[in-house]
């Protein structure tokens, strides 16, 4: 598990924004915390924005978020490349795994979402994502409000830093605190 610090820009790195200046980030900027599990490019911080928190996620093959759900944020994905079986629905029954076969009280069902579709999740909203095919795929992740998941994303990476296997209760605490219900399991291969 590695965390890298490249530049966002010139001259703003992580500090907060000059009032009258904007942010521009750079194709392959940003700082980058990565784990067996998944590549996460910090693009828009809290320290940027108030609306919220942007990142670049690779996801490669074989890995399954879990169903989870937040009481308070919401988020928003749009898949850049690759494909990702998603779910963004309340089920009728909230099995305790295989949340690719839940359905909803209407007849909503997981979905393969390819490049250009968009992903809405509201507070209270089941959600997943995961990417079944052999193929990484690249999604555009915002989560609102800001700082969250950046601090979610950096605490995970203390914890399975010390190159053991992971301490699941401290996972569990940790999702806790950032408002993650988990409701099935996260899974990599």
């Amino acid at each position: 598990m590695t965390a890298t610090d490249e530049p966002v820009t010139t001259g703003v790195g992580d500090s907060p924004l000059t009032p009258g200046e904007g942010l521009l980030v750079p194709p392959g900027h940003g700082r980058v915390v990565q784990t067996p599990a998944q590549r996460v490019t910090f693009k828009v911080t809290g320290s940027h924005s108030r609306m919220a928190s942007t990142f670049e996620v690779e996801v490669p093959p074989g890995f399954d978020v879990g169903a989870h759900v937040h009481t308070r944020s919401e988020e928003l994905f749009y898949v850049l490349e690759g494909e990702l079986d998603v779910l963004a629905f309340e089920p009728r029954i909230r099995t305790p795994d295989h949340w690719q076969k839940w359905e909803s009280p209407s007849g909503r069902r997981v979905v393969r979402a390819t490049p250009g579709t968009v992903i809405v999740v509201p507070p209270g909203c089941p959600h997943a994502f995961a990417n079944p095919t052999e193929t990484p795929a690249k999604m555009f992740f915002q989560a609102s409000p800001p700082p969250d998941h950046e601090r979610y994303f950096e605490e995970l990476l203390e914890i399975l830093g010390d190159g053991g296997p992971p301490d699941h209760e401290a996972i569990e605490a940790l999702r806790k605190r950032y408002d993650i219900e988990q409701l099935t399991p996260l899974r990599h291969r």
